[in-house]
């Protein structure tokens, strides 16, 4: 009982308690990390086909699932069978009573396609202008082997309509706005150069146009004969397939060069089917640049409010009311800081901006609808509260012998604090961009009303002039978690998806936090080890 006491007296027992309560939340955290990387990272790696015959026929596909037997119920398999366009469905469970022998056939083969998720079958055939190139056990060899070719064509396809088209239609509706403020002063000199550059532009677009269509049908050419386990037929083109996989018939090594490739298409590429397949770059994308953008907005705007706040401000209960307020902001739901985004951002500035600089636009909406500019500013001011409580206490960790020797010097206020405290305060302001930026990457709410959307077909960063389009919706990974997760009309097979794109949440919140920490590690290290 002495010793409890003494432990009680000493604090030791507490101090085991906390450390004991650290372990268990860090424990907790790892768990959470290693689960949701298991769940993502798994998806990339090919698995066998795997073919059973059931009392409705043969089903062929990809185990993904198992429920044991409870009671009178039966154990069940899942299955991944792929098809969507033929059995109406990406997953299949059957009952383990009465399953054959499972078998792994050598010919079968996995199509992730650009439409309707994989196929999952065999390739009976490849044709050629519909004409029979190669039938038979030689028709995965030759698919596999003209398979880079039809991707190139429909690549070039997909760029040019991307680029020449899309600056061919940008210039037309600029012209189309140009003409509508001319219609409006009745200058017809004028008009009719600009029709003439409109047909100029048509033309070229014509010529462009001609020159797709025949590659696409050049792209098209190479047709597959497909036939599912039950034995229904499909016809496919070639270049409508991403990748060949022949599951059964794969070494380690195909296997590791299929879960790379898988994982750079992840990381590089645009979503298709729904979100649920392909890759997510423009939400990473996204996202990187609004939280850059966000950071550039809030700190300014936190500094000089601490800075009045502490510096200029007479202390009393006004300034003491204003503090309150400010902490009490960050308390506020994110939802109210998006209805304000959207009602005063988006409508009431952006409308005007509209009204003033985008006149002949109207009623089309440049500025006065979603943006990252408008998103950006309402997450900056979500997070601004904490850049305020951080750089405050910063200004106030300066030693006040540094401020009475800059004074001493004949140094002004402003002075002082531009060249002494605030140099000295940088560390403290760079922890409240920190915990802003680890806040504001994470949120979504307020982007539902402000910008973000399921899939932005311009970034906001592009070769275009004027490179940065402030006024584009984006796509962001918080809302892509969301939007996969619960809006997907096959949440089966989003779920991956859903992993992975919270993985790479959390990786892109550490990347920027590390960069933030290094900066404040040198600016610590250039002061001379400042203690805050």
């Amino acid at each position: 009982m002495t010793r409890l006491a003494e432990s009680l007296r000493r604090g030791g027992i507490f101090v085991w308690f906390a450390g004991t309560s650290l372990a268990f939340c860090l424990a907790m955290i790892l768990g959470l990390v290693g689960y949701i990387a298991a769940r993502g990272l798994g998806f990339f790696w090919p698995s066998p086909l795997v073919q059973v015959k059931t009392a409705e026929g043969l089903v062929l596909g990809e185990i993904t699932g198992h429920e044991p037997a409870h009671g009178e119920e039966t154990g069940k398999l899942q299955f991944r069978v792929g098809n969507r366009d033929i059995y109406g469905q990406d997953f299949r469970w059957v009952p383990t009573v009465g399953l054959g022998a499972p078998a792994e056939p050598k010919d079968a083969v996995l199509l992730e396609r650009t439409e309707y998720g994989p196929f999952i079958g065999r390739i009976t055939a490849i044709s050629h202008q519909g004409t029979v190139a190669v039938q038979g056990a030689g028709a995965l060899a030759e698919a596999a082997r003209r398979l880079p070719e039809s991707r190139r064509l429909l690549e070039e396809v997909q760029a040019t309509e991307k680029g020449k088209v899309g600056e061919l239609n940008r210039r037309m509706e600029r012209l189309r706005i140009d003409r509508k403020g001319l219609e409006a002063k009745g200058d017809q000199a004028a008009m009719q150069a600009l029709d003439a550059q409109v047909a100029a532009l048509q033309s070229t677009y014509e010529a462009l146009q001609t020159t797709i269509d025949q590659t696409r049908t050049e792209a098209k050419s190479w047709v597959l004969d497909l036939e599912t386990a039950d034995g229904q037929k499909k016809e496919l083109p070639l270049s409508s397939v991403v990748r060949i996989v022949a599951a059964n018939n794969l070494s380690v090594t195909d296997r590791l060069g299929i879960y790379l490739s898988r994982m750079w298409e992840f990381l590089a590429d645009d979503p298709r089917e729904s979100n649920t397949e392909g890759g997510i770059f423009p939400a990473i994308f996204g996202t990187v640049m609004m939280v850059l953008v966000m950071s550039v907005l809030v700190v300014p705007l936190g500094v000089v409010t601490a800075l009045y706040l502490r510096e200029y401000a007479r202390q009393g209960w006004l300034v003491r009311a204003v503090r309150v307020a400010v902490n009490n902001l960050a308390g506020v739901p994110s939802i109210v800081f998006g209805v304000f985004g959207l009602g005063f951002f988006v409508y009431t500035l952006g409308g005007g901006i509209d009204r003033l600089f985008f006149a002949d636009a109207l009623p089309t909406p440049t500025y006065g609808t979603g943006g990252i500019i408008w998103a950006s500013l309402t997450l900056a001011l979500l997070t601004v509260p904490v850049v305020v409580v951080a750089t405050e206490e910063a200004l106030g960790a300066v030693a006040r012998s540094q401020r009475e020797a800059s004074l001493a010097m004949g140094a002004t206020k402003w002075q002082t604090l531009w060249n002494v405290v605030l140099p000295s305060a940088a560390p403290g302001i760079l922890t409240g961009l920190i915990l802003a930026i680890a806040r504001g990457a994470g949120e979504v709410a307020p982007l539902m009303l402000t910008g973000v959307v399921k899939l932005a077909p311009s970034m906001p960063l592009d070769g275009t002039f004027p490179f940065f389009h402030f006024d584009r919706k984006f796509m962001h990974l918080g809302f892509h978690i969301y939007d996969v997760g619960f809006q997907s009309p096959n949440s089966e097979a989003a779920k991956p998806m859903v992993f992975m794109a919270s993985l790479l949440l959390l990786a892109v919140v550490v990347v920027l936090n590390i960069f933030a920490l290094n900066l404040r590690r040198k600016l610590r290290a250039r002061l001379g080890g400042s203690t805050f």
